[in-house]
């Protein structure tokens, strides 16, 4: 009778249980930067939007409304105002949404911030208010929200 070569049940579970262990550990050392990246993306959206309304205020000479949103960047606005000079792209190929899948707010004037405009990710909550991950990030207080990230991480 020839015998088989291969794996016995418990050989398996043994492993598996490693692999979870080692996973554990490398989610747990790994997951602040995960977090982190993502406001790192907002970030970077935050400047692309902000150089396009920097644009579409030089062409125009004033910001889109509120109520004409972020969307006035990627689609010409058919309300008051209207602006006068709009390339034929638009402003941006297509809008982004955050790391947590919603849509960037737009608010002009500023409510909070100094500045002519607000932009705002709802963070991972998808709501007004929240704390921790699903805090509202806005651009005037990224660079805050990133140094709580990295404070957190170092520790």
């Amino acid at each position: 009778m020839k015998q088989q070569s291969g794996f016995s049940l418990m050989e398996i579970l043994i492993a598996l249980t490693i692999i979870g262990i080692l996973g554990a550990f490398v989610l747990s050392n790994f997951g602040p930067e995960v977090e982190r990246a993502k406001y790192t993306k907002v970030k970077a959206d935050f400047q692309t939007f902000e150089s396009a309304l920097m644009r579409y205020y030089n062409d125009n000479g004033f910001y889109p409304t509120s109520e004409q949103g972020l969307q006035a960047l990627a689609q010409k606005p058919e309300t008051n105002p209207e602006p006068t000079s709009y390339p034929r792209g638009g402003y941006v190929a297509q809008l982004k949404k955050d790391p947590w899948g919603n849509d960037y707010l737009y608010l002009s004037p500023a409510e909070y911030g100094d500045g002519d405009y607000e932009i705002i990710s709802l963070g991972a909550g998808g709501q007004e208010g929240g704390e921790g991950q699903s805090a509202d990030v806005a651009n005037w207080n990224i660079e805050e929200v990133l140094a709580a990230q990295q404070e957190k991480a170092n520790q």
